[in-house]
């Protein structure tokens, strides 16, 4: 069991997404561990794992069966608990909708913007005792971007992946499926993609100081689409399982990007909280401090 004050091991490359990633060829030493964390349970143990000289950590987003639906993820708890294990890259792997006709199922889009329309969910680490405002202008770590960029853009199996640099994440609470007159309004604001995970995923990435990229995985053109039906879950795991193997070729090579990037420790993610934090020291809740220093121990 890991808690606030343990000594663990370090992986550098977290991986959020569904438990088919799991199973690497190469990854060795594995072991299930349970994090506690200031900010309660996350969605499941996490998987520790190395692959060469790299370390991972998997973390089943949803849990293992796929057992918490996206409005009950406590994001800030998955969030944390990898913090605590020593991430400082998050690779996000979801399931999206899309919503433009270049980009169709089996499609990977490199997310870098979001448009945040949940409404259930707690969206960030501080609060009332001690106020933080990061910005958000640009959501999601370029340099993480790049890599997943050149990664996707090699030919696997001998065959090229269709996939975009760039586009718009609109986030919408489900668990229901969009109507057709949101899918058709989501559109008009040029969006790209839409799901139901990656926010406040990316902004309490940010808090935590943790480069964060967001792969999102086209399974099914939403409902605006005249030509195909309504979105199906059945659907949707066909085209998942057919994205698999590219997306842990992705991990893969990625992991190997992280442990040897000589440019990771000046990324500017890793310093967002510099000028973040507004309230003065001596007014901060001292009982709020202790529970946000596992996530902001750098500037308190």
């Amino acid at each position: 069991m890991i808690t606030p004050s343990s000594t663990a091991v370090l992986p550098r490359l977290g991986i959020l997404g569904g438990s088919g990633l799991y199973d690497l060829p190469g990854l060795t030493d594995t072991r299930w561990v349970k994090v506690e964390t200031p900010f309660g349970e996350p969605s499941d143990e996490i998987l520790l794992g190395r692959l060469g000289t790299a370390e991972l950590a998997f973390l089943p987003r949803h849990g293992r069966g796929h057992r918490i639906p996206p409005s009950e993820v406590n994001y800030r708890a998955n969030v944390a608990a990898l913090k605590m294990l020593g991430v400082t890259d998050i690779l996000s792997l979801s399931a999206v909708g899309g919503l433009r006709a270049d980009l169709p199922p089996g499609s990977f889009v490199i997310v870098d913007q979001f448009i945040d329309r949940t409404r259930l969910r707690a969206n960030s680490f501080f609060g009332k005792g001690l106020v933080a405002h990061v910005s958000m202008a640009r959501p999601v770590c370029h340099r993480l971007g790049d890599h997943v960029a050149r990664h996707l853009a090699e030919p696997f199996h001998g065959a090229v992946t269709p996939w975009a640099r760039g586009g718009t994440y609109l986030a919408m609470e489900g668990p229901q499926f969009s109507t057709h007159a949101e899918s058709q309004l989501y559109r008009s604001w040029n969006c790209s993609v839409i799901g139901m995970t990656n926010w406040p995923e990316a902004a309490l990435a940010r808090e935590a100081e943790i480069c964060y990229a967001s792969v999102a995985m086209v399974t099914d053109f939403d409902c605006w689409h005249p030509a195909h039906d309504a979105v199906t879950v059945d659907a949707v795991i066909q085209v998942l399982l057919g994205n698999a193997g590219r997306a842990k070729a992705l991990v893969a090579g990625l992991a190997g990007d992280i442990h040897a990037d000589p440019h990771a420790a000046g990324c500017a993610c890793r310093h967002a909280l510099d000028a973040a934090l507004i309230t003065a020291p001596d007014a901060r809740d001292p009982q709020v401090v202790e529970r946000l220093r596992p996530i902001a121990g750098r500037v308190l």
